[in-house]
């Protein structure tokens, strides 16, 4: 079954599809690992961890294009992409539609700000109107070449204008084909359930992760978004966050180490060697070795033959 249509079927099932943002081979496969079903490449994630600077559209398309490809490369999950505003208008988002299909991902998520965009739970976004919204994600299911490839229509328009224009876009964008719909930024939990039975096509949400700040989306689980009518449930910040966290912590003991002139053992603030070289395939590696290698170069390499 190819991953695309793996991935219609999870949001298509009853149970809620849950989703971790990633953004580097580290995270995806830690995705895989964990037994996860599917995982979303987080766009901000990308922006923050290559370039160093925030979530307002500063990561370009080759950027973003190159990356997911690395990415959805080292896992079998399916995996959805970041498109953002889809770099231009309804002509760039064909061609942009196109790329993200060829380089291997299952899905992409295209949104109604003007360019440059920013994240959705940032103050000074702006909406291009709903009409060239549903132009784009009309090109862009015009332009996918597998019919399962997902499009996400996101809108942002409950900051400017409210849930009822945001559910009056999400229509407009089922219209035009889109197969998930996403209303970002949603402020109560009422308005996650009245968008959910408002709109023809299954809802994505967007969650926090034991943090609660506003203004944002309510800290909701799983299973209730389920009962809510939700059908996808994203963690886009989750891993970012919590490396943000482990990485300040690990450096803050290397500067007490550094400072009190002695060594602090902590194995609890980092995986070992052997850890990360099963995560990230040394196991797959090896055993390519021994089936293309020649007898002389295994022995050379680790002293063993065939």
């Amino acid at each position: 079954m190819r991953k695309t249509t793996l991935y219609r079927q999870l949001i298509d099932s009853e149970e809620i599809l849950v989703q971790p943002g990633c953004y580097d081979g580290f995270s995806a496969r830690l995705l895989q690992q964990m037994g996860f079903k599917s995982g979303s490449i987080s766009g901000a994630g990308l922006s923050e961890s290559t370039l160093g600077w925030a979530d307002v559209g500063i990561l370009s398309y080759e950027e973003n294009v190159s990356r997911s490809r690395n990415i959805a490369a080292c896992v079998d999950i399916p995996l959805s992409a970041d498109a953002d505003t889809g770099y231009g208008n309804a002509i760039n988002v064909f061609f942009t539609t196109r790329g993200f299909e060829a380089a291997g991902v299952d899905g992409i998520m295209l949104e109604d700000q003007v360019s440059p965009k920013r994240c959705g739970h940032m103050e000074g976004k702006e909406v291009i109107s709903a009409e060239e919204g549903a132009e784009k994600i009309r090109a862009a299911v015009e332009a996918r070449r597998d019919p399962d490839f997902i499009i996400k229509a996101r809108t942002d328009s409950i900051a400017t204008h409210g849930v009822k224009e945001a559910i009056k876009r999400l229509n407009l964008y089922a219209e035009a084909g889109a197969d998930l719909l996403f209303a970002d930024a949603l402020l109560a939990r009422d308005d996650i359930a009245l968008v959910a039975k408002e709109v023809p096509k299954p809802l994505s949400v967007n969650m926090g992760f034991g943090i609660r700040a506003r203004p944002t989306t309510p800290l909701i689980s799983a299973r209730e978004l389920q009962d809510l009518g939700v059908a996808v449930a994203s963690y886009p910040r989750l891993v970012t966050s919590a490396a943000i966290m482990g990485m300040r912590t690990a450096l803050g003991v290397l500067k007490q180490s550094v400072e009190e002139g002695r060594v602090i053992e902590r194995p609890d603030l980092a995986v070992s060697f052997a850890e990360i070289n099963d995560l990230m395939g040394l196991g797959t590696i090896r055993e390519m070795e021994r089936r293309f290698l020649t007898e002389t170069q295994l022995q050379a390499k680790y002293g063993e033959k065939t």
